[in-house]
């Protein structure tokens, strides 16, 4: 960890949590045995640890290999979306009753060594939320095509300015903790990803959030990602996921920015055969352009309109997701030491509660 992130770590973490990792999984068999032997099994401030592998409809022997090497494994019978596996990850260790949730792949691609160095800011009660940045440290970052290292950066760029502020440096890295308290108060709609919508749904909700730079191995020692294996299939799915988490957490900028640029598009249009009339007495040839630019003026109207309906509307639901929040805290209320107690099993899970809704 370089010195810009060593204060992180700096104040006396709290002890006896119970940490949960989660690992979403589809067709893992050949990584997914040294990934679960390779998580410590000892860390400072935690007093109990379990693995938990969401199976997402997987074809060959993921599960058993899990199961085998000591993980808990949460079973779907189709492929359902790692953001759905994401989720129903989330709504197990919080069943479980995991103090702290780590998030990361089972195709070898981040070190399971490392997780002591994420989860350090959460356990000095600092921070609710922490994620691996690969692109912090220039001594760490992974070997990768240029044209994902841009769009990295492009989506980094996105996240930042909807959230307020150039604050982070990787959005898009599937290595992550959460405290749970952070995790209660999550609501993620996204089927197909996660990661950048979970971003703007906690800045939203002001968790406190930072970065830590580690070591991530650029490319899959085996197979494809099924996230980012087609680019521009990504960008698309992912920029609607952000798309939608801006609508629901900001619509008056969302709305208010097509307010806006319809206005002034009617306006310019208005204006400029207002001119165009005044030094040459005539509208022709731009007698079409009023009609054109007073639709434009009118819709911003109603798009600005709309934009003070969704902002109110915005309120209710905090209201709403306070309630919710509380409501998690009840369901999922600890019992005694069950992370402790309960056995390595496997569960067949058709739909996550946890996500009610998918893009």
């Amino acid at each position: 960890m370089n010195d810009r992130y060593d204060n992180l770590i700096d104040v006396e973490p709290v002890s006896g949590q119970r940490l949960a990792v989660i690992i979403p999984a589809l067709n893992e068999a050949r990584t997914i045995g040294d990934v679960i032997d390779r998580i410590p099994r000892e860390i400072d401030g935690i007093d109990s640890i379990r693995v938990i592998v969401i199976d997402d409809g997987s074809r060959d022997a993921t599960a058993e290999i899990a199961t085998q090497h000591g993980a808990t494994v949460v079973q779907h019978p189709r492929n359902l979306g790692v953001g759905a596996a994401f989720a129903a990850g989330l709504e197990y260790a919080l069943r479980s009753g995991a103090d702290v949730i780590v998030n990361m792949d089972g195709d070898g691609q981040f070190r399971p060594e490392d997780i002591p160095d994420l989860i350090a800011p959460i356990l000095t009660r600092r921070y609710g939320f922490v994620t691996c940045t690969r692109f912090a440290d220039v001594e760490k970052l992974p070997e990768m095509p240029r044209i994902k290292l841009w769009g990295n950066r492009m989506m980094c760029r996105l996240v930042n300015a909807i959230i307020g502020g150039n604050r982070f440096t990787d959005v898009s890295c599937g290595f992550r903790a959460y405290s749970r308290d952070t995790a209660l108060r999550m609501n993620l709609f996204g089927s197909f990803t996660y990661t950048q919508e979970t971003f703007i749904d906690l800045a939203a909700k002001r968790v406190s959030m930072t970065e830590v730079p580690l070591v991530v191995r650029g490319e899959r020692e085996h197979g494809k990602s099924r996230v980012a294996s087609n680019l521009w299939h990504y960008a698309f799915r992912t920029s609607s996921i952000i798309l939608r988490a801006l609508r629901d957490w900001r619509p008056l900028l969302f709305f208010g920015s097509i307010a806006v640029t319809f206005s002034g598009l009617g306006v310019a249009m208005l204006a400029f055969v207002g001119w165009w009339w005044f030094t040459f007495q005539q509208t022709r040839p731009w007698t079409s352009l009023i009609t054109v630019g007073g639709v434009f003026a009118v819709m911003g109207v109603a798009f600005a309109v709309l934009a003070l309906i969704a902002d109110q509307i915005g309120r209710s639901r905090k209201i709403q997701e306070q309630l919710l929040y509380m409501q998690r805290q009840q369901a999922y209320a600890r019992s005694g030491s069950e992370l402790d107690r309960a056995p390595p099993l496997r569960e067949n899970l058709i739909e996550p509660a946890f996500q009610a809704t998918t893009i």
